[in-house]
């Protein structure tokens, strides 16, 4: 039984107690076994009492080789508020980060306390040669771990341990819809209304026209004598009827019956309301003419004047522009180094961007999620500088390669394709249906009158049908019901097959 005491100075100050155990045997080959139990209290900014059980098995055979299993009672994680990586709430923190962490937790089996960043920073070198934000909290041995959206670099690398990325992102540019003009396409035309609204107004013609060639065949005003005329309201001639009344052109002949011209009239106060929807929403889906400018990338962006851009400030992004030998890219950091057009944090930056005539250069993920929550926003379509977020340790930390492989089976299991689809749902969907023209909803009301005028129509058609029949009945003293249902069937089946045999009949008598 041996018992050490030994006062480690680092960063903090560092009281060790160690009580060690060991049997030993020595038959040519050198077998150890020790059990050791360490009390260790870390007194820094953050106070952590650790308790940490070690048990080693040594086998040396001329060269000393150990295992070690440590198991932490306690890991201290600092965090960075972002939406949607970690966000309050109530008393406790959520997100994907969040998530992420307790799945890593349910891996590895370690529990773990939650802290947030004192200075809001993810990390740079200051003017004084120190790093601030969380990777001066995990050198300073104020934090163990570090989880956040920290892109995986070179500084950071030398001085911190860094994971297998849990997330893949690059470079890319937010900014407004209305101040950029997208590339035309052959099918603009359409963009006034939905598809919901066309397959509508489809129908709605189709329907239109059949309710107006059924409608000229039942009323007596259009189709008198079905024995001896033929009926020029046929189901080609109404749509054609119908196709020129939604151009304003017309097509004649025109109906003289009461239940006809209730359509027609319904059909042309459609027309009428729909064409004004469409040439309004046109108008207002064109750009103005302010709004010449074509931004798909860096170097659109780098080529003009009119809109003002930044990212933010000590970023990775910035280093990437700093050390880039593109000429383009060197354009776009000396502007922004000329201008001091930097923002301090990722809201800021989405919240000039909303308001107008700026660009946000930031990572794509991270744009990605404003798109998501704001309708107005869009995000360019290249990407550059592909790199990845990682977790941060101390370097050298045991737990380091236990949390890649462990990122690495949530990855190949599916785990984090879904905290990504969870926490970057859009709700930009109900706001769309407002904002982008003239919806199905919208033009709800002009439908359903159609479809009353058409009912109407067919109401009336019937009565003017009924009131000929009774006629009808009285002058051949027969039943008003039989002589309506031979009506019915003579014109709805065409009328014009049984004038041969009457006329027959007539040249017999």
């Amino acid at each position: 039984m041996c018992i050490h005491v030994c006062v480690n100075v680092h960063a903090c100050a560092r009281l060790c107690v160690c009580v060690c155990m060991c049997i030993c045997a020595c038959v040519s080959v050198y077998v150890c076994t020790c059990m050791c139990m360490c009390l260790c209290v870390s007194v820094c900014l953050y106070v952590c009492l650790c308790v940490c059980v070690y048990i080693c098995v040594c086998i040396c055979v001329s060269v000393r080789m150990c295992t070690c299993v440590c198991v932490c009672a306690c890991v201290c994680v600092c965090a960075l508020q972002q939406d949607p990586y970690t966000m309050a709430k109530g008393s406790g923190l959520e997100g994907y980060c969040m998530d992420l962490l307790a799945e890593l937790a349910k891996k590895l089996g370690f529990r773990y306390k939650v802290h947030l960043v004192r200075d809001g920073s993810y990390g740079r070198v200051d003017d004084a040669g120190h790093w601030n934000g969380m990777i001066g909290e995990v050198l300073r041995g104020d934090a163990d771990l570090a989880v956040a959206p920290l892109t995986l670099t070179a500084a950071r690398e030398r001085v911190v341990g860094m994971t297998k990325p849990f997330m893949q992102t690059g470079i890319s540019i937010l900014l407004r819809k209305d101040i950029v003009s997208e590339e035309a396409s052959i099918f603009d035309f359409l963009s006034p209304f939905s598809t919901e609204t066309w397959v509508g107004v489809l129908i709605a013609y189709l329907l239109t026209a059949a309710c107006f060639c059924v409608v000229c065949r039942l009323s007596p005003k259009e189709w008198g004598q079905p024995e001896s005329e033929e009926n020029k309201f046929t189901m080609l001639h109404s749509l054609w009827y119908a196709a020129g009344a939604l151009s304003l052109q017309g097509a004649g002949p025109h109906p003289r019956s009461t239940s006809a011209r209730v359509v027609s009239c319904t059909w042309w106060l459609f027309a009428l309301v729909l064409l004004s929807c469409y040439f309004a929403n046109l108008s207002s889906t064109q750009p103005p003419d302010s709004a010449h400018l074509m931004i798909k990338g860096f170097e659109d962006l780098a080529n003009q004047d009119i809109i003002e851009y930044g990212t933010l400030a000590g970023s990775s992004t910035l280093a990437f522009f700093k050390n880039s030998n593109n000429p383009a890219y060197r354009r776009i950091y000396e502007h922004m180094e000329r201008r001091k057009s930097f923002v301090s944090s990722m809201d800021e930056g989405v919240t000039r961007a909303k308001e107008g005539n700026y660009a946000f250069i930031g990572e794509s993920v991270s744009l990605d999620l404003a798109v998501a929550r704001y309708c107005e926003l869009v995000r360019a379509h290249e990407v550059i500088g592909m790199r990845g977020y990682s977790i941060v340790t101390p370097l050298g930390s045991p737990m380091l390669k236990n949390l890649s492989v462990a990122i690495l089976q949530l990855s190949e299991a599916g785990e984090l394709s879904y905290l990504r689809s969870k926490w970057w749902a859009s709700s930009c969907m109900e706001e769309g249906g407002r904002g982008s023209g003239a919806k199905g909803h919208s033009l709800r009301g002009i439908f359903l009158l159609l479809a009353i005028g058409l009912g109407v129509a067919l109401l009336i058609a019937l009565m003017e049908l009924t009131s000929r029949s009774r006629h009808t009945a009285q002058e051949q003293r027969k039943s008003c019901c039989a002589v309506l249902s031979q009506e019915l069937s003579q014109r709805l089946r065409g009328g014009g097959a049984s004038r041969p045999e009457e006329s027959a009949e007539k040249s017999k008598a």
